[in-house]
């Protein structure tokens, strides 16, 4: 089968296309011919040894296909089921075999290519939103990235349970898939002062989360914009870690909260998967979530697809097709 492979760490250029063997299910698991899988900055991560892989490996966490087969121990999942599935690496690849408590059957409404474009940054904004800051009515939230693929569910989920949302981006036609997305008011980073912006928009008083997945380039701003008491989550670091401080700058700046979450943490269980991603896959079915597809390439063109996501040069979801 077609696979990508990376036999060290580097930049987009160790992304190679190889042939590799189609895997064998093994107990409790599923293979799926997979027809999307999507593109991530946690595949970037892993691609520059920043997340550390056996090598060699194949990039990709999160893709959509159907059942070709499953091993012993199965029950309730059967060949030509349509599914999505988020964890395991091996998405970048013709066939991958996954745990089925890995593996979400979809829904009528939603196809595979909305599956594999969903899955893994709807279920971050889902986490984000109702677990690691609850948002509610009289919250405000600042979302950065918010053009984003994440971005932008988080912007609708906020808008949702009924948090006030300020997003933060770099340009005009980013701006506009914020306000479709349900930011109230937008802040550009190249331009404005993305803490005295969030003050001077709440009055003084700062927001009550900052929702951060740049890291180095916003982490002191993100502090900045935040009131006494609030949190800030940093869940990426598109622009790079953020170097060691003083815990006593949180203390400085208002007893301040950090966390640094990742989805792995929320879905520990197949339940808690199957159930975030269940809710996810409703939402988009009844319209409540919209998928933007930023850029669409072959598999063969995986190289390309992360030059393009970490250049800033896509908004929405990155897609490789099969």
């Amino acid at each position: 089968m077609k696979s990508i492979r990376v036999h060290q760490p580097g930049g987009p250029e160790a992304l190679v296309l190889g042939q590799t063997s189609v895997p064998v299910p093994g107990d409790g698991e599923a293979l799926i011919r997979l027809e999307y899988a999507g593109v991530n900055f946690i595949d970037v991560y892993y691609r520059t040894g920043l997340y550390p892989a056996p090598l060699p490996f194949t990039p990709g966490v999160e893709g959509a296909g159907i059942v070709e087969q499953v091993g012993a121990s199965v029950s309730g999942l059967t060949p030509g089921t349509r599914v999505g599935y988020q964890g395991p690496l091996g998405a970048y690849a013709e066939y991958v075999s996954v745990p089925v408590d890995r593996v979400v059957p979809l829904p009528e409404r939603v196809d595979t290519r909305a599956a594999a474009g969903i899955l893994l940054q709807g279920m971050t904004a889902h986490y984000l939103a109702t677990s690691t800051f609850p948002l509610r009515p009289g919250h405000t939230c600042v979302v950065l990235a918010a053009a984003g693929g994440v971005g932008q569910h988080l912007c609708r989920i906020a808008r949702r349970r009924g948090a006030r949302v300020i997003a933060c981006v770099s340009t005009e036609q980013k701006a506009a898939l914020a306000r479709r997305a349900g930011a109230d008011d937008v802040i550009f980073y190249d331009r404005q002062d993305l803490a005295a912006e969030v003050r001077r928009l709440t009055s003084g008083t700062g927001a009550d989360v900052v929702y951060d997945s740049v890291g180095q380039a916003t982490f002191e701003k993100s502090l900045e914009a935040l009131r006494p008491l609030g949190m800030l989550v940093l869940y990426g670091q598109s622009s790079g870690p953020v170097p060691p401080f003083s815990p006593q700058v949180l203390a400085a700046r208002g007893s301040l909260f950090l966390t640094r979450p990742i989805l792995g943490h929320y879905t520990l269980t197949g339940e808690q998967l199957q159930s975030r991603a269940r809710e996810v896959l409703e939402w988009l079915g009844q319209g409540d979530l919209e998928l933007q597809i930023g850029l669409e390439l072959p598999l063969e063109e995986a190289a390309e697809a992360h030059r393009r996501l970490q250049g800033r040069h896509t908004s929405g979801k990155v897609l490789l097709r099969i």
